[in-house]
């Protein structure tokens, strides 16, 4: 069989290729065989009504016995008045003498009988055949409503009986039976050769569901009330001596049903081979799979050669294989997945109410294709659930192959329509109240600063939140542009693509933003009060350190920095400021030992215990142990607040070394004070130099101008210089009050500078500045050798004059220190003991 069908596969190939014209001649004449022996079948069911044909079985008991293996159905036989034993009895008892020991028991103990296979229509056995008798592997083939010995007999006559192959169920038979009516959607299958496809594949798929419907349902019910039951379940004809049982049925004669079969194989076999490989095509041509990129070209009139090829090699894969009962389920498997995605699509394209799905079918709704899916999805795990997990397993690859390589046709994809809506909802019910603390996460709105070429300045600020994140969660990237929208698409696109480069690079799953703005402060503003959307909006803004605010020149670095503290503040939202994030680790590095130190100074609504617990999910920090100091004054139980503090991590389940650090009120040294002085100068002395625009245009004018006076000293006469200075006066608009005022200002300016050896610090300065100090001597002290500090983050002063005091006091707080975490919170809880 293998070779006789590997014939008749190349020359069903040959046909193919060759041309579909030749194809189309042939399923005539196919359809026409098809045909007429169905026709044959209804005649011969109706004939039988009359004069059922002569169709014998023998039984032995209610066992059903396979007559190829003896002449007569007879115990014994009488030749010329003489009873011998028939070839029958030699086989049960391995002699003609009944009276041997070694005869069978079942068949001593029970009469052989004679009945015909194919009783006739009018016999009454369709009651009979209504109910199932699915077998056992091995089991005997019996006829129920005759009566047997119960004698069990030998195993080693089972041979004589028919014997079921494979165990039967519903859902096996369903398995099997499947791959006879997929031919509905040949028609589909070429819709590219169809003169108008919209119109006629609605109608020829009905119409092809009812004519074969009908067909196949009548065929069953004639066969149940023509044809025994034992000989209905005897698969590979062993008691009919190897008839066609249906072929002996027909009229007029069985050859009409053999010719019939053929043809019917061959046009099932050249409308598959015509088909498929035009889908294949298809895939190919619309490169969804690059690797099946070959499989689009073809002849020069679009005959897809190499796709048939292939489609050629699988089929021979199926023919090698030789068992339908093998190759059935696995066919079976496809097509339902097939018509469960088609079903799929047209449901989900539905519900979604997508604007360009339009169907022009006016009868279509949406729970016909939602019951056609669920149906095909039921078949697939009622015939066999191995199978469908294997091929839903490889449907998601190729889904997810197809997502991966990005893909976009004109045709959409549906999932995504189904992921927007999904999405929506979602938003809608994240209004309906403000999140839980239990369900508390930073949502990230990281801050980046790019350079003058557009490219990220500290990338390590992602490594840190996705370190952070781990996937998790809500993370938006963000970065502002100074200049006009209009004039700056072109950068904000090429900002965009780095950030997501960037993203790309350092794992950070998460969204991009850039705006445009006349100042970073502000568009850095507007990022905190438009990003996100809805519900899923962030809580917890990243920014980074301004490194070299004291050498700057240009103030307006620190000073965006701490006009953003000022934002999140005003906005309610926690703050994080890696300090030395260039020093951080990256995502390939591992700490095997080491300490996250937190500095509890202020309840901030537990961010501070929250961080390193997440951080300590990603596998960079997962070694480290986390360790919580905080400080006590000279009033308080240090040994009472370590008690307390150890409680209330047990409860949040916190697994952290705690200990309390005391600061007693210690005199205040020379250091803090000159260094509060330093500071007091400094910022005096920014103030007095700070210019305007204006002025520092003007002064710019005023250098340039008295050059030009030096080099025409050199060149003209006493009197041409009078004339030609007056000259440049007049060019410059120099007015004799502007003259004055310029001289009065540098007057000012030189005694303010000779005040500044004489300013006295301020004490609220000094005390802070001794706070600080000292607190940063003690974090030095234990947290020196940690992997990363964490420390709250003191609020923004509420007057700007004192911005500068500010900076000078994060920094000598962070003196010392390779990795430090400065957080601020949001002014709400964000963890609980509750789980």
């Amino acid at each position: 069989m293998r070779v006789y069908g590997t014939i008749f596969l190349t020359l069903m190939a040959f046909v193919v290729f060759v041309g579909v014209k030749y194809v189309n001649k042939f399923a005539s004449l196919f359809l026409a065989c098809v045909i007429l022996s169905i026709l044959s079948i209804y005649a011969g069911s109706i004939k039988s009504i009359f004069q059922p044909p002569w169709f014998p079985i023998c039984l032995l008991g209610n066992r059903t016995l396979a007559n190829g293996h003896f002449d007569l159905c007879a115990k014994t036989m009488n030749i010329n008045n003489v009873t011998v034993a028939t070839k029958l009895t030699e086989l049960f008892c391995g002699s003609s003498n009944f009276s041997s020991g070694s005869c069978d028991d079942y068949f001593l103990s029970n009469n052989i009988s004679e009945i015909s296979g194919i009783p006739g229509a009018a016999s009454g056995i369709l009651s009979n055949n209504l109910w199932s008798t699915y077998l056992e592997k091995s089991d005997i083939l019996e006829k129920s409503n005759i009566h047997s010995s119960e004698v069990l007999g030998s195993k080693s006559k089972l041979h004589l009986y028919v014997l079921a192959d494979i165990t039967t169920s519903f859902t096996v038979l369903v398995g099997i039976f499947f791959p006879s009516v997929t031919g509905i959607m040949a028609g589909s299958n070429r819709s590219g050769d169809l003169r108008d496809a919209q119109k006629a594949i609605p109608v020829g798929t009905i119409l092809a569901i009812i004519t074969t419907s009908l067909i196949y349902f009548s065929t069953v019910i004639l066969f149940g009330a023509c044809v025994e039951g034992v000989v209905l379940r005897d698969k590979f004809g062993d008691a009919v001596n190897k008839n066609l049982v249906v072929g002996t049925l027909s009229w007029p004669s069985p050859w009409v049903i053999v010719i019939g079969s053929f043809f019917s194989t061959c046009g099932a076999g050249l409308q598959s081979l015509t088909g498929a490989p035009r889908l294949l095509q298809a895939i190919a041509k619309d490169n969804l799979i690059p690797f099946l990129r070959v499989f689009g070209h073809g002849k020069a009139n679009g005959e897809p050669t190499w796709a048939l090829l292939l489609t050629a090699l699988i089929a021979e894969l199926g023919i090698l294989i030789a068992s339908l009962d093998m190759v059935a389920p696995i066919l079976s498997m496809f097509f339902l997945m097939c018509y469960l995605f088609v079903n799929l699509a047209c449901a989900v394209q539905t519900l979604l109410r997508t604007p360009n799905w339009r169907p022009r079918f006016k009868y279509y709704h949406w729970a016909l294709s939602f019951l056609g899916m669920s149906i095909c999805l039921a078949l697939m795990f009622i015939s066999s659930w191995y199978y469908a997990l294997v091929a839903m397993l490889i449907a998601g690859v190729i889904y997810k192959y197809i997502e991966y390589q990005g893909a976009e046709k004109e045709w959409g994809d549906g999932i995504r329509g189904l992921s927007l809506s999904a999405a929506r909802y979602a938003l809608l019910r994240l209004e309906e109240g403000p999140p839980h603390t239990k369900n508390w996460r930073p949502q990230l709105l990281v801050l980046l600063k790019l350079d003058e070429d557009l490219h990220v300045k500290y990338p390590r600020l992602l490594t840190f939140a996705s370190q952070l994140k781990a996937g998790k969660g809500l993370t938006i990237i963000g970065s502002a542009i100074q200049g006009n929208f209009l004039e700056s698409y072109g950068e904000v696109q090429a900002a965009d693509q780095t950030i997501k480069n960037m993203m790309e690079i350092e794992k950070v799953k998460g969204f991009c933003q850039v705006v445009v703005a006349n100042k970073i402060r502000e568009g850095i503003s507007h990022l905190i009060q438009s990003c996100g959307l809805g519900g899923m909006k962030h809580n917890t803004v990243m920014l980074g350190w301004p490194y070299g605010w004291r050498q700057s020149e240009d103030p307006r670095s620190w000073k965006t920095f701490i006009e953003t503290v000022r934002c999140t503040t005003a906005a309610h939202l926690a703050l994080m400021v890696p300090k030395n994030v260039s020093f951080y680790p990256s995502n390939h590095e591992r700490y095997l030992d080491g300490n996250i130190d937190v500095w509890w100074i202020v309840h901030d609504g537990g961010m501070l215990m929250l961080l390193p617990f997440l951080l300590k999910q990603h596998k960079v920090w997962k070694k480290c142990r986390m360790r919580i100091f905080t400080v006590a004054q000279m009033d308080d139980n240090s040994i009472q607040m370590k008690k307390d503090l150890a409680i209330f991590l047990y409860h949040l389940r916190i697994d952290a070394e705690v200990e309390v650090v005391e600061m007693h009120n210690s005199d205040i040294s020379a250091y803090t004070y000159e260094r509060t002085l330093m500071m007091e100068q400094r910022s005096q002395m920014l103030r007095q130099i700070r210019l305007t625009k204006t002025e520092r245009d003007r002064e710019a004018q005023i250098i340039k101008d008295r050059h030009s006076i030096i080099r025409l000293d050199s060149l003209y006469s006493e009197d041409e210089e009078e004339i030609q200075m007056e000259q440049e006066k007049m060019h410059m608009t120099w007015t004799k009050e502007k003259h004055s005022a310029e001289k009065q200002g540098k007057n000012k300016s030189s005694e303010h500078f000779r005040d500044l050896a004489n300013i006295k610090p301020n004490q609220s300065n000094v005390r802070r500045m001794h706070t600080a100090v000292k607190l940063n001597e003690v974090i030095v002290t234990k947290s020196h050798d940690a992997k990363l500090v964490l420390l709250n983050m003191p609020g923004p002063p509420k007057i700007t004059d004192s911005d500068e005091n500010y900076m000078e006091f994060l920094e000598v707080l962070t003196e010392g220190l390779e990795r430090v975490l400065l957080v601020r919170g949001g002014g709400r809880e964000v963890i609980t003991i509750y789980s």
